[in-house]
């Protein structure tokens, strides 16, 4: 069905984005340069994190809107 194909793409997806979001706190982690320098890093990769989940929320949100307006579409409601 499509809504189970687009539901695990979403899945793998939100995976995908959590390792490499992992992935690279852990490369800024064990990096050798100074101290000052990585939580600069960290605090812009936290921000732009905050910013691009902000965006994919809200473009979740409009998906479910829009696939609630035709679930009532279709019944009428």
């Amino acid at each position: 069905m499509y809504y189970e194909d687009r539901s695990s793409g979403v899945s793998f997806l939100a995976g995908l984005v959590l390792g490499a979001v992992v992935g690279a706190g852990v490369a800024l982690l064990v990096a050798p340069q100074s101290g000052k320098r990585t939580r600069r890093q960290i605090a812009r990769a936290a921000t732009k994190t905050r910013d691009t989940a902000m965006h994919r929320w809200g473009d979740l949100s409009d998906d479910v809107r829009g696939v609630v307006r035709s679930g009532r579409r279709r019944l009428h409601l």
